[in-house]
């Protein structure tokens, strides 16, 4: 049995209404669509930054190197697969098993993604600028080696997190359509370096 429904004074089927619906509906998605093409896109772009980390359980900044991979997921927003290096070095180690400390390097790889939310609409910011807010997440590989000397406890890192998580803010500047600068402030790790963009 055919359901029917009333609009204004004309009487037709749910077929037919549903057909309308869905008409306006790829009408909506197809305007989107070209909206969207118009715009900016920020994926496919290789970041590779250097910079400061600052570690509250090693008391001082250190070098860090970052390499991200900006995937556009929706439009201003992107996920970005990373991974990072650090390295420390302590000479002063296990005053009680030596007068003269051990030494043992850290070498730190954190691996996670990042999610950027660009407001350049909202700032309504000249081409060549970007902004954005993000977070990122990651897991964190931890590689300690010590003096041949050393018998002690090897596990000085046990009370670090295997998972870390950053707040950032930053901005960009295009020298060209392929390549840009940036400067990305986190609460973790701040870099700077050069963005080579592939649209």
């Amino acid at each position: 049995m055919t359901q029917k429904t009333t609009v204004g004074n004309q009487t037709i089927n749910i077929v037919q209404l549903s057909m309308i619906v869905m008409v306006c509906i790829l009408c909506n998605f197809s305007a989107n669509a070209q909206r969207s093409n118009s715009a900016e896109r920020y994926g496919n772009t290789l970041n590779i930054g250097v910079g400061v980390g600052y570690y509250g359980y090693i008391n001082n900044p250190l070098p860090v190197a970052i390499i991200n991979y900006e995937i556009d997921v929706v439009r201003n927003f992107t996920l970005s697969p990373f991974i990072g290096f650090y390295s420390y070095r302590n000479d002063t180690y296990g005053y009680n098993y030596n007068p003269n400390g051990y030494t043992y390097r850290e070498t730190v790889a954190p691996i996670g993604v990042k999610a950027s939310y660009y407001f350049d609409q909202l700032f309504r910011a000249n081409k060549k600028w970007d902004f954005y807010a993000a977070g990122s997440l990651a897991f964190v590989i931890r590689r300690v080696t010590w003096d041949n000397g050393y018998y002690g406890n090897h596990n000085v890192y046990d009370n670090r997190p295997p998972v870390y998580v950053d707040a950032h803010v930053g901005a960009e500047y295009h020298l060209t359509g392929k390549v840009g600068l940036f400067l990305d402030v986190s609460t973790g790790v701040s870099t700077g370096g050069v963005a080579f963009h592939f649209n």
